[in-house]
């Protein structure tokens, strides 16, 4: 049962969103002025799908499906290819014949190897950082010839103007068994630092088997005792479980009330723009920003 949950854990964490320079199938990064026209993109991911979207409806003619996305009426209408945690059907794909397919590395490699060797455009990426997303968002306007500047301009929006005086020892727990928690090199870590949170355990690197992230044992948790507990909404865990470690009762933020819950949409995946804005909204409440 203990390996089972931590299969699902790792599943659930594996990022599927942008990297700080998003990979394609050519030695460059980014698009060029000769590169051929892309009038035809299937997102993999649905962050990506939201981006291609927002930026040339026109040009999105297949996605995953999500919850995320799937009551949007603009988007019930675009093909889905794949859905959750399943690989993507390849025959969809190239059906739809594109001129760009976007998955996220690590997760998609075997499908987008397979459209590369069909000769299709592919772009490889890995969420990690606030920058990574401004930059995949630079990357793919350029690739399909839109203006990325109204989105850059809108996820200036969801940061806070400035942030606290003082900064708030911070412990994010995305999951219980095992304890592991967001450090610097995470989407959720970064998304700590933008608000001047002190995450107390940016620096620590440690044998879990998911990158970006620390395994800390109760001793370890109540050691650092915490301003601020955030706990993440993970599917198959039980937030309430928290409750029953030994280390629960004794840590400042629990003792002033200071706990709080963000979904695993927004916080610790991207998601979607949406989940991305709501977290960034939660955050700035519980840090008190602006």
């Amino acid at each position: 049962m203990k390996l089972f949950r931590l299969i699902l854990i790792l599943l659930m964490l594996l990022p599927l969103g942008c990297s700080p320079s998003p990979t394609r199938n050519t030695a460059s990064n980014s698009a060029t002025t000769s590169a051929p026209l892309i009038n035809r993109v299937v997102a993999l991911t649905p962050i990506t799908a939201d981006i291609v979207y927002r930026l040339d409806s026109t040009k999105l003619v297949g996605m995953t499906a999500s919850r995320l996305l799937d009551t949007n009426e603009a988007l019930k209408d675009i093909p889905r290819v794949s859905k959750g945690r399943t690989q993507p059907n390849l025959e969809k794909i190239v059906a739809l014949e594109p001129d760009l397919v976007i998955g996220a590395a690590g997760f998609h490699d075997q499908v987008l190897e397979k459209l590369q060797s069909l000769d299709v455009e592919m772009i490889s990426t890995k969420l990690d950082s606030w920058r990574s997303l401004e930059e995949l968002t630079r990357t793919l306007a350029t690739t399909i010839q839109a203006d990325p500047e109204p989105l850059l301009e809108s996820y200036q929006k969801c940061l806070p103007s400035q942030t606290v005086s003082q900064e708030t020892s911070t412990l994010a727990l995305v999951s219980r068994k095992p304890l592991l928690s967001p450090n610097k090199n995470s989407w959720a870590g970064d998304l700590l630092r933008q608000f001047g949170a002190t995450n107390l355990v940016a620096d620590l690197q440690g044998k879990s088997p998911i990158q970006g992230y620390v395994t800390l044992s109760p001793e370890k948790v109540l050691q650092s005792n915490p301003e601020v507990l955030i706990l993440v909404n993970l599917e198959g865990e039980n937030i309430d479980e928290f409750k029953s470690e030994p280390f629960w009762k004794d840590l400042d933020a629990v003792q002033n009330d200071r706990v709080y819950v963000l979904d695993y949409y927004g916080f610790v995946n991207s998601g979607s723009l949406d989940a991305i804005a709501q977290a960034c909204t939660q955050l700035k409440q519980i840090y008190g920003t602006k």
